[in-house]
């Protein structure tokens, strides 16, 4: 394919993707997620500026993202693990349905539409946000996390629906393990670990997906656009640890606020992009 933007935008864009990669690094640390939330909307404009079809941007965006994902979620999982904050009986009990729940996903990737992955996006982060925003630590479901097969079904449902989003599974974590009386820090640091469980059959899942797909932009191996990941990865693993130690500063309901105000911003341009 050509590619349409000037070479002007395209450094502007490329500056603005490492800036995201920055912050995403950030986030990785602090939320326990992969950075997917931020990167997403980013890629997806700098696709935009480069021409690339409207038919697989999406796509790419999802896709990148998970493959950036897999050295920042291992990166923020070791030094959440250093603090002995993670739950590692639970990561060890989703070696199989997490992975599982990716693989389904990927099979819905190669189908489901541009819009239809914006929606998935926007409606699943508005429901996290709300939860993190309103509930104040009395809303729980449980006192402890449910054994099998209920920790397996979530553990899939987790997977999937993290895929579809191209995240790392840290929106969807964070509110399970909260949910059933589990701390936001511990959740946090679990959250780094399930994103590593997610990225990488993610990103080769993405791959399949996309093989052969017309319309792809150069440097891409299916869904998954390596000069996109060339650019943002070292970045984001450069600032990874920089986001575990905020995390372990800050309050929980303070972690809570900042992590709903910004699952909320990222829905809400999601929803607008679908009818601008």
């Amino acid at each position: 394919m050509e590619l349409t933007a000037p070479i002007g935008e395209i450094v502007m864009l490329a500056a603005a993707l490492a800036t995201a990669g920055a912050v995403a690094g950030v986030l990785a640390g602090l939320f326990g997620i992969g950075g997917g939330a931020i990167l997403v909307p980013v890629l997806y404009q700098f696709l935009a500026f480069l021409g690339v079809d409207e038919a697989v941007r999406m796509h790419l965006s999802v896709g990148t993202s998970l493959g950036i994902i897999i050295p920042t979620s291992i990166r923020s999982f070791m030094a959440h693990k250093a603090r002995g904050a993670v739950d590692m009986e639970l990561l060890k009990t989703w070696a199989i349905p997490v992975p599982a729940g990716v693989v389904i996903g990927s099979l819905i990737a190669a189908y489901v539409s541009a819009d239809g992955l914006k929606l998935i996006f926007a409606v699943i982060a508005t429901v996290v946000a709300a939860k993190m925003l309103f509930d104040r630590g009395g809303l729980r479901l449980g006192d402890d996390i449910p054994g099998n097969p209920v920790r397996a079904i979530i553990g899939g449902f987790i997977g999937l629906v993290s895929t579809l989003m191209g995240i790392g599974g840290g929106v969807m974590n964070n509110t399970f393990m909260t949910l059933y009386g589990r701390p936001i820090h511990q959740a946090v640091a679990t959250s780094a670990g399930t994103g590593t469980l997610i990225s990488v059959p993610g990103m080769i899942g993405f791959m399949w997906a996309g093989w052969g797909a017309p319309g792809l932009p150069p440097f891409s191996i299916g869904y998954v656009n390596l000069l996109a990941m060339l650019l943002v990865v070292p970045i984001t693993v450069l600032v990874a640890p920089f986001g575990v130690s905020l995390a372990h500063r800050l309050s929980r309901r303070g972690l809570q606020l900042f992590f709903g105000i910004f699952l909320l911003i990222v829905a809400v341009r999601f929803v607008l992009s679908l009818f601008l």
